[in-house]
């Protein structure tokens, strides 16, 4: 059994972790975001209704997750906010709105810092080792990914929620009342390449600004174990 075990290909399985662990991490915490900050701001509905959890099938949709999982965007199951709750529900639903891509911005910062400071100890020291590496890498960029494509102005995307803080009332409603068609229009538009194009430019970008904490996790790391 066991020489049947060290023979096994072994790496569809950790490719598969290697990209799922990430977009589990990046839905769950910034679908918490939302539902956090709605509380704060007034909105109790994602408590009442079980959704400020860690639990990542609690905010798991199928569709974003492959999408997310083999192309770099998709989306989660929508935290619910009842914005009449919101003292401001303009400014209210835009800032709950923006917590979402605010937080996997701090979680590609976060963990682009750990895959620079703990480059020296992972780094060739194994197969394990090396598969949390690349996880830390993943995730950082997948964050990045998920944050760049939710703040597009489409609905049901996060941008779209923004944009009615700064558009008329009427204007917003109007847009809102397709928002049904608005997922199939992403869909489409990632599916045949006509939005991944722009948006892995924009993400490649950041991306690579953004890399620079991971140097100085790098750096860091190469102090203290002088």
């Amino acid at each position: 059994m066991g020489n049947i075990l060290r023979h096994l290909d072994w790496s569809v399985l950790t490719d598969a972790l290697i990209n799922a662990v990430p977009v589990l991490i990046c839905i769950t915490l910034h679908e918490c975001a939302h539902g956090f900050v709605a509380l704060k701001l007034g909105d109790t509905t994602a408590r009442d209704m079980g959704r400020l959890s860690l639990n990542p099938i609690k905010h798991f949709d199928f569709m974003g997750f492959v999408m997310m999982a083999f192309l770099g965007f998709g989306w989660a199951k929508p935290v619910p906010i009842d914005m009449r709750r919101f003292e401001n529900p303009k400014r209210g639903m835009a800032i709950s709105a923006a917590a979402g891509p605010v937080c996997n911005v701090l979680i590609t910062v976060v963990f682009l810092f750990l895959y620079g400071l703990l480059t020296p100890m992972l780094l060739g020291n194994g197969r394990v080792l090396f598969v949390v590496y690349q996880m830390l890498y993943r995730t950082a960029y997948l964050s990045l990914a998920f944050a760049v494509f939710n703040i597009i102005p489409i609905p049901p995307l996060d941008g779209s929620k923004v944009l009615y803080s700064v558009i008329p009332e009427r204007a917003y409603w109007t847009l809102m009342r397709y928002e049904r068609y608005g997922m199939l229009l992403l869909v489409v538009l990632v599916v045949t390449g006509i939005l991944s194009g722009p948006l892995d430019t924009a993400v490649s970008y950041v991306f690579d600004k953004l890399f620079t904490v991971a140097n100085w996790g790098f750096y860091l790391a190469n102090m203290l174990v002088r």
